[in-house]
């Protein structure tokens, strides 16, 4: 009997381990340029849970990248992009939402290094984001000397960390949107779609001469946790 109970306790101990979910929710935006994998920041809960929603709804499917700055960033998720009688040739996108805002998420820990996520809004003194729009950065590298003057100018003052500043002088951003715009996630592969995108021909307005539309999907939990376990740091 005894023997029983433990290969019972065995048996819901290895049930449970495979059930248990995985840490970070992915999803995958593909274009004809690409495709890239985005982890959901758990640090920002409402940003990735209506970022989720919309997906399941397949709200961002045909909807376009109608925005994009080289060494800057590509805007996405406006719904009026899909619609055909608002996304004709030379039309300016960028206006259209749904009929809410999510409440700003800022962290300390999560600024706009190169290949985050983050979210869009008007300029509402409460910085709540947009309910669908979205940008991925590009950004550029930037010296100690051009973060220096940075601070002095567009941020009034306010010290950007070190541990931010190394990866602004390494990796890259756009450090001037911190703390006002929140980021809620970030890409994990497939950062030269970004690029890509970036560098297209594009009117006046910043948007594309043809259009670049996406999907977005969320990734199965057999795949989250494959990413998860290649994505942890090694254990010392």
């Amino acid at each position: 009997m005894k023997r029983i109970f433990t290969l019972c306790l065995l048996l819901l101990t290895i049930s449970a381990a495979f059930a248990k979910p995985p840490k970070n929710q992915y999803v995958r935006v593909k274009t004809s340029y690409g495709s890239v994998i985005i982890r959901l920041y758990n640090e920002t809960p409402k940003h990735r849970d209506n970022f989720i929603k919309l997906t399941k709804e397949g709200f961002y499917n045909g909807t376009l990248f109608h925005r994009v700055i080289q060494n800057f960033m590509i805007q996405g998720g406006d719904p009026d992009s899909r619609d055909t009688a608002k996304n004709k040739p030379g039309a300016e996108l960028g206006n259209g939402d749904l009929k809410y805002t999510v409440p700003a998420e800022f962290r300390d820990s999560l600024f706009h290094k190169r290949g985050v996520l983050a979210a869009a809004r008007d300029d509402n003194p409460a910085k709540a984001s947009s309910a669908c729009q979205f940008y991925i950065v590009e950004g550029k590298r930037f010296t100690p000397g051009k973060l220096d003057t940075l601070e002095n100018t567009r941020l009034k003052g306010r010290k950007i960390p070190q541990y931010q500043r190394d990866i602004y002088t390494t990796v890259g951003g756009v450090p001037h949107l911190d703390q006002n715009y929140t980021v809620y996630g970030e890409v994990v592969t497939g950062i030269d779609m970004v690029d890509r995108i970036a560098a297209v021909k594009k009117d006046g307005n910043d948007r594309p001469d043809v259009n670049i539309p996406m999907t977005v999907e969320l990734l199965s939990k057999k795949e989250c946790k494959e990413l998860d376990k290649l994505l942890s740091p090694p254990t010392p």
